[in-house]
């Protein structure tokens, strides 16, 4: 993030809530990830550019890995996620708050 990648939040409100946030990360429901993030599409957010560095985070790395993948697909070359999720995210002592 620090190099200017965007970081996306993929995970339901409720492990939001409980588990809490990565302050800088943009929020995206996972099953309108691909419409957000797809620079063609109408109703991309004003990050999504081809060119743009995308990291997805899901709750352990399960999901966000399918995404990233589904992302390269559609033109997001540089898309990736991280290993192990939030909760391994959280345990390195990575910035959290409160959700």
């Amino acid at each position: 993030m620090h190099s200017g990648a965007l970081l996306v939040d993929t995970r339901p409100l409720d492990q939001r809530q409980r588990d809490g946030e990565i302050p800088g990360a943009v929020v995206i429901d996972r099953n309108v990830l691909e419409w957000r993030l797809d620079p063609s599409s109408d109703h991309c957010i004003p990050q999504a550019r081809a060119d743009q560095r995308v990291i997805v985070i899901c709750n352990e790395g399960y999901s966000s890995s399918l995404a990233a993948a589904t992302l390269q697909r559609l033109g997001l070359r540089d898309a990736t996620d991280v290993i192990g999720g939030f909760q391994a995210w959280a345990a390195r002592g990575l910035p959290v708050v409160s959700g």
